[in-house]
């Protein structure tokens, strides 16, 4: 069986899954539709298919098995609702899903009375640095982890310039590094530790005065079982990496046993406690597409479990944790304190 996949969006990072849809097997991209009608077009040419003037058009048309949307999040609700109406198997939504909590958790239960499977496209988890390191994880190479922290280092963030080349939208944010960026890594911290957070502290500030929201701050996540997780983000400052959006910065995660190390390059090393040599669990390589490919990864995925009955991961109604860590971390940092999120 073949699906058929119908992408709403054309802008920077929609490239992204276009390019994973026409490389998967058992799909055939049907159609593209934008806001910018010359864009789908261009879109369309490059992808071998179609593009249509509206996502209602596109829908119509092509009957689609899956409404892949990957505009920015004040479009997300509208294209959700339109995509149930003409009964795909499954929408996948681009994060951090929707405005708002409120807006996410009306979208899902709207969804769930379709009986239509809603999907969340967080696709770092899907980067093979984080495979690897909760495969070393779950063999206890380190012991029960105590600590994980992930440097955020952009280096794209800086001056009136900021953002433009690539999504420019990000410059009128009022929420920015925690709604677009942070959340990554909150979902990145429950994948690795296996558990959702318990509480959040965060002290976010704004460094770069052409942007709307904030650029820069510090979030300390609790787990169960002890366990710290720590996001130190400044958007303004590089990381040592040839191209520093690989990872987007570095990741130590520690234990009683030892410590396992992510740099720039996408290499995990493990360094056994009470010792200088470190070994390298994966090693750097000329990853395809984005972030180690982790993009085709995700869609590979969604397409399993569609077609062969495997579990799905990020689902609207697990990834709605997220958000609600996101609410509980702005609210912390607007009050000062930490917040309990049981």
């Amino acid at each position: 069986m073949t699906l058929r996949v119908a992408c709403l969006g054309a802008g920077y990072f929609a490239n992204f899954q276009l390019d994973a849809w026409v490389r998967l097997d058992r799909v055939e991209l049907v159609g593209i539709a934008d806001l910018n009608p010359a864009r789908a077009a261009q879109a369309a040419l490059a992808y071998g298919t179609a593009s249509y003037p509206s996502l209602e058009d596109m829908l119509a048309t092509t009957k689609p098995d899956i409404l892949d949307i990957a505009v920015p999040p004040e479009g997300h609700a509208e294209a959700i609702a339109t995509g149930l109406d003409h009964g795909p198997s499954a929408i996948i939504c681009q994060k951090p899903f929707c405005t708002s909590l409120a807006e996410a958790e009306r979208m899902t239960t709207i969804a769930q009375r379709a009986g239509i499977r809603l999907i969340v496209h967080e696709n770092f988890r899907f980067q093979p640095w984080y495979r690897t390191i909760r495969e070393a994880l779950r063999d206890g190479q380190i012991g029960t982890p105590q600590n994980l922290t992930f440097r955020l280092r952009t280096g794209d963030g800086q001056g009136p310039q900021a953002y433009l080349d690539r999504q420019p939208y990000f410059q009128t944010m009022p929420r920015f590094l925690v709604h677009e960026t942070c959340v990554h890594w909150i979902d990145v911290f429950r994948f690795l530790l296996e558990a959702d957070p318990t509480a959040v502290y965060a002290d976010l500030r704004q460094l770069n005065a052409a942007i709307a929201g904030e650029d820069a701050g510090h979030l300390i996540f609790d787990f169960p079982d002890g366990a710290r997780a720590i996001f130190d983000g400044n958007r303004l400052l590089d990381h040592p990496a040839e191209n520093p959006r690989l990872t987007l910065g570095e990741a130590v995660i520690e234990g009683p046993r030892g410590c396992l190390t992510l740099d720039g390059y996408g290499c995990v090393t493990q360094r056994p406690f009470g010792k200088q040599q470190a070994t390298t669990l994966l090693a750097p390589q000329a990853w395809q597409g984005f972030g180690g490919d982790c993009v085709y990864q995700l869609q590979s995925h969604v397409v399993a479990a569609l077609l062969d009955g495997n579990p799905i991961e990020n689902e609207a109604q697990d990834y709605l944790v997220v958000r609600r860590v996101e609410e509980g971390a702005y609210r912390s940092s607007q009050m000062g304190c930490k917040i309990s999120l049981t």
